[in-house]
């Protein structure tokens, strides 16, 4: 169930999964970034995401950041999507780039939108629990239309591998304000903060698209003017995002959450969603957890579905990893 004509999101799917580098290796030596894999042998999580964006939005208003060099992957996969939704990032600028470029497309088509980022290398074992989340995250914009709310996560350990947000004053119903972020603490200061009733920070947000390009405006005021410059370029220009690709080539690096999000805490709220059963799949220890969810997959079946023609299989691959480490006489993953 789609909830307004104006609702847009943006599938971030330029990442280059360097956390799992030693699981997604193929046999030729290539690392195949993670949203472009299956992760129990069934479609990749990149389409997972656009399913799960299809929940909160129209087909036609899911947009996805892709990066030029995944090309390989990321175009059967999105084959049957519009081509002005598929947005190509000329080469990986960190992840706050990788916001703005689609956020500008989607503002030049829709001056009103809100926007609904979702990261595209996610498990969500619950996604009837997560998309009632993020659809009351879209309507609450109507009453918080110059803030950006950022879903938190009930955590399920003190995991030191991931971000926390700790909530600040409650202003309403399951909101409240953010009182700050903390990226990857220690064991025992992740352990203080789930005390606090702080949340795991899933990088997923709501927000209308003018606010969050105030957030940027506000951070990265000429990094904005020189992308807002290029896109309209290419926009109205037969050439192949030329502009683009011009501006790419000296564009610092921009991390959404450190350079955007954090020091904008007075624009952000948080909203506490509903258990989902939510994994980042950030590290093998974290697939490892996740896949203890599929007992019925052994490791035969594993490798009875991975095939050529599919997304590479992570269930499978953790297995040989699994194998691996064990004939080495090391601990498993």
């Amino acid at each position: 169930m789609t909830i307004s004509s104006n609702a847009w999101a943006i599938v971030l799917a330029g990442g280059e999964g360097s956390r799992l580098r030693d699981l997604t290796t193929d046999a030729s030596g290539v690392a195949v970034p993670k949203q472009y894999c299956s992760l129990t042998g069934g479609q990749s999580l990149l389409i997972d995401t656009v399913h799960r964006a299809a929940s909160v939005v129209e087909p036609n208003h899911i947009c996805v950041i892709v990066a030029a060099q995944h090309r390989r992957w990321w175009e059967p996969m999105c084959s049957g999507m519009p081509k002005s939704n598929i947005i190509v990032q000329p080469r990986n600028r960190g992840t706050g780039n990788g916001v703005l470029l689609p956020l500008l497309h989607i503002l030049a088509r829709d001056q009103g939108a809100h926007i609904v980022l979702l990261p595209s290398d996610h498990y969500v074992r619950d996604e009837p629990a997560l998309a009632s989340s993020l659809r009351q995250a879209v309507r609450a914009l109507e009453d918080h239309p110059d803030e950006v709310l950022v879903l938190g996560m009930h955590p399920d350990d003190a995991d030191p591998d991931l971000g926390y947000i700790i909530p600040g004053h409650s202003i309403g119903p399951n909101i409240s304000r953010v009182e700050r972020f903390v990226e990857k603490p220690s064991e025992a200061a992740a352990r203080q903060l789930l005390n606090r009733g702080a949340l795991w920070n899933a990088f997923i947000v709501a927000t209308r698209a003018r606010a969050l390009l105030g957030l940027f405006m506000t951070r990265q005021p000429d990094v904005v003017a020189k992308m807002h410059f290029a896109v309209a370029e290419d926009l109205r220009s037969s050439a192949n995002a030329l502009a683009t690709t011009g501006v790419y080539r000296d564009l610092p690096n921009i991390d959404f959450s450190l350079q955007i999000l954090q020091g904008a805490e007075t624009k952000l709220r948080l909203i506490k969603a509903n258990r989902c059963g939510w994994s980042d799949l950030g590290t093998p220890k974290r697939l490892g957890e996740t896949l203890r969810e599929f007992p019925h997959l052994d490791e035969t079946s594993r490798d009875s579905i991975n095939s050529v023609f599919a997304p590479m299989n992570l269930s499978a691959q953790h297995a040989r990893l699994r194998s691996t480490i064990r004939s080495g006489g090391s601990a498993s993953a």
